[in-house]
């Protein structure tokens, strides 16, 4: 059997059942564009260690389709890792008596880069939000208090809304995604399980959310004239229009969520509630990623306690 045909077997039973349909896409545009046309023709019999640790080494060096220079080392990790998973079920299943996938030398995991907006710059950025007329705008307000995710903003309902209790649930997510071969807007499932939450709002974020579903006609919170779902790239695009405006070098997106921990750390909210609302997995998720927020946290306290001994 040769490694175009494992793939789309792997694929086609194994994966279709196990993984979101986002991870799908990707594993299938990784499996199209770079695996197949590198190792497809291969006999599994045939591949090697060296074979496919010269695919690793050449992906980190030249795999960028669009550039011709390096590929980022987490896109390479993901494919190592679709060969050594398939490879390993051809495996199992006895389809081959080699399993040379193993021996892959895998490249180091490069950590997120954690950027927060300055607490002068998140007050412009609310200020202008919320003095400006389109409600859509409050989006961005929304995500400054909630640490939400683009997608899960924009795939926000009304019906998520408790007004009686001031919190909203957290049970789906909206992402950009090829579907019966048109990009489309989908939705599915949070990123993961602890993903699925509820998140208590302050009064006021309540209160502008009560004004705003009043002369709603959407059941999204965020919507187009239409009445629908907002793409994400289309508020990504309008979230960096903002930032030019008001003169804040850019950040992307996702800095919201990142500066909603930070303010939250820095007001001294305990990392265990905070892992919570992120809907981390667990506290060491948020410990490890607001490592420098915690710091600085930490700093203050050690002077305010130093006080004393002056």
């Amino acid at each position: 059997m040769k490694l175009n045909e494992l793939l789309d077997k792997w694929t086609n039973t194994y994966i279709k059942h196990n993984v979101k349909q986002r991870s799908m896409n990707t594993y299938m545009q990784l499996i199209e564009k770079h695996i197949k046309p590198a190792l497809g023709e291969y006999e599994l019999e045939d591949l090697s260690a060296q074979v496919l640790q010269n695919f690793v080494y050449s992906e980190l060096e030249k795999g960028n389709l669009k550039t011709g220079k390096a590929l980022a080392n987490n896109t390479v990790i993901v494919m190592t890792n679709i060969l050594k998973q398939a490879i390993d079920e051809a495996n199992n299943m006895e389809v081959t008596t080699k399993n040379c996938s193993k021996k892959i030398k895998m490249p180091p995991q490069e950590e997120k880069q954690v950027t927060a907006f300055e607490k002068s710059e998140q007050d412009k950025i609310v200020k202008y939000c919320l003095e400006n007329k389109k409600d859509n705008y409050f989006g961005i307000v929304l995500c400054l208090y909630s640490g939400l995710r683009i997608g899960e903003l924009l795939a926000l309902t009304w019906d998520d809304v408790d007004f009686e209790r001031n919190y909203i649930t957290i049970s789906k997510a909206a992402y950009q995604g090829k579907k019966d071969g048109k990009i489309q807007i989908l939705v599915d499932t949070p990123k993961t399980k602890n993903s699925n939450r509820v998140i208590p709002l302050p009064k006021t974020i309540m209160d502008i959310l009560k004004k705003m579903k009043k002369k709603s006609t959407s059941k999204y919170v965020i919507t187009t004239r239409h009445n629908t779902m907002v793409g994400t790239r289309s508020y990504q695009r309008t979230f960096e229009k903002i930032l030019a405006k008001l003169d804040i070098p850019y950040k992307n997106f996702h800095s919201l969520r990142h500066t909603f921990a930070t303010r939250a750390i820095e007001m001294g909210m305990d990392v265990k509630s905070v892992s919570e609302i992120l809907g981390h997995k667990n506290p060491m998720i948020t410990l490890n990623t607001y490592t420098h927020s915690l710091m600085s946290y930490k700093t203050e306290m050690m002077n305010k306690l130093g006080k004393a001994l002056a």
